[in-house]
């Protein structure tokens, strides 16, 4: 194709920003946390995981090399942002965790300089020791060049309005880097009202847990506090944007919330971007364009765990304009994700 003066259409840079890789030592740590008894949650979903009869997508997150190359040339996909998949480490003792974190980020550095234009990536830390998850995150970004963090919502409960989680707050918005706010199964309490319907998991469990984490850190303080700080959202923003106006509504209403600088809308726009992993649905993105802005808006697929081709076959066709359409597909990405435009 080429445009009216004659020169060629520069074909589109399609970025997606929810793509999971594993390793095979966090496979293992999983396996001794199965073999050990413990009954957190996530589990249930990576007991499916396990033996002859897993899904043949289990196998894709350790494939960088191979098939997800073939996939991304098929279907015109420039560059995964790679991260480790959730629940990453944050169900490890704090010794394990921060050491499998250091290992899944060297590799991660690895596969990136095999592959530089095809992979860039979101660097794991261990919450469960905040000073050393601090120091992995600055050797992430200064050391091995790496592109922001992945955070799979809670750890042990705990969300990162809590204050011994300041020093990892502190490092994100020092280092000007994002943190991509994964969802995870919710505490055991609330995923034990969801389960006898399957429910715990990325049918509804996961985008209330990763909504709750992100009300928390508005509530908290976090980004009165520290307001560079920048965290991105899934799956069209885990359903907060539906849910600004009723939140801003409460929130200037009273009840047991502390008081903070700005209505839950504000932060949303200051402090969060999303993506559209997962949310193949126009509709909802129109409205995210609308209420959010397009510059917000990153493109995602959730590979493994997602069909790819429907993803791409979506965003390329959906009825928006082809500047939001470049912006949501790579611009915004490079901006947010600091990765070098082409």
């Amino acid at each position: 194709m080429q445009e009216q003066d004659g020169s060629p259409v520069k074909p589109l840079r399609r970025i997606a920003t929810e793509e999971a890789f594993s390793i095979p030592e966090h496979f293992d740590a999983i396996r001794d946390l199965i073999a050990a008894g413990s009954q957190d949650p996530d589990l249930t979903l990576w007991r499916h995981f396990q033996g002859n009869h897993r899904p043949v997508f289990v196998d894709n997150l350790q494939d960088v090399d191979f098939q997800r190359l073939r996939t991304m040339d098929e279907l015109g996909v420039s560059m995964h942002l790679l991260s480790l998949t959730s629940p990453g480490v944050q169900m490890l003792d704090a010794d394990r965790a921060t050491g499998l974190a250091e290992l899944a980020n060297d590799r991660l550095a690895e596969i990136i300089a095999r592959h530089p234009t095809r992979y860039a990536g979101l660097a794991s830390f261990a919450p469960q020791d905040p000073k050393r998850a601090a120091r992995e995150m600055e050797r992430a970004i200064n050391d091995l060049k790496l592109n922001g963090f992945v955070l799979n919502s809670h750890t042990n409960g705990e969300y990162l309005d809590e204050p011994k989680f300041r020093p990892i707050l502190e490092a994100a918005e020092g280092l000007g880097a994002a943190i991509y706010l994964h969802p995870r199964t919710p505490p055991k309490p609330v995923a034990d009202l969801a389960n006898k319907y399957g429910l715990e998991t990325g049918m509804w469990g996961y985008q209330t847990d990763a909504a709750l984490h992100a009300l928390r850190m508005m509530y908290g303080g976090v980004f009165d506090d520290f307001p560079g700080l920048k965290f991105v959202l899934g799956h069209m923003g885990e359903g907060l944007p539906y849910w600004a106006w009723r939140l801003d509504y409460w929130g200037r209403n009273g009840g047991r919330r502390p008081p903070v600088k700005r209505a839950p809308s504000e932060y949303l726009q200051e402090n969060f971007a999303i993506t559209t992993s997962g949310m193949e649905w126009t509709p909802v993105l129109k409205f995210c364009i609308d209420t959010l802005g397009a510059d917000k808006i990153m493109f995602a697929i959730d590979y493994p765990y997602q069909e790819p081709e429907p993803a791409v076959r979506w965003l390329d066709t959906a009825e928006i304009s082809d500047e939001h359409r470049a912006m949501i597909y790579s611009g915004n990405a490079e901006r947010i994700f600091r990765i070098p435009a082409e």
